[in-house]
């Protein structure tokens, strides 16, 4: 019976398997942890601030901006802005031809003999 009880005081050696902890931060540094991939072409996005980031994108667009927000900007910056959005018309010249022609001076020409 000591024998018995001596097998069940041993220290066991367990393995302990820890599951892994799949994130955004894992996927950032080494790659995404998946089964299918999807196609993805290499964009550049830029912020609102200038600086400019390589992001990976379903479509092939070269350059992503992103828009502005217009309650940071000081009151003229704004007016400049709204100023640019604001298509230009062009003027386009039309020449009044005058038409002197007169057809009955040819009618002689066109007569059958």
């Amino acid at each position: 019976m000591s024998s018995k009880v001596s097998l069940l005081l041993k220290p066991v050696k367990v393995f302990v398997q820890s599951s892994r902890n799949i994130n955004c931060w894992i996927a950032a540094i080494t790659r995404p942890h998946r089964k299918i991939y999807l196609n993805t072409y290499p964009t550049i996005m830029q912020l609102p601030d200038g600086s400019t980031i390589n992001i990976p994108y379903h479509c092939p667009i070269g350059v992503i901006k992103l828009p502005l927000d217009l309650s940071t900007l000081t009151e003229e910056q704004k007016k400049a802005r709204l100023m640019k959005r604001i298509p230009k018309t062009t003027v386009k010249i039309q020449e009044d031809i005058e038409d002197d022609f007169d057809s009955s001076r040819y009618v002689k020409y066109t007569k059958k003999k």
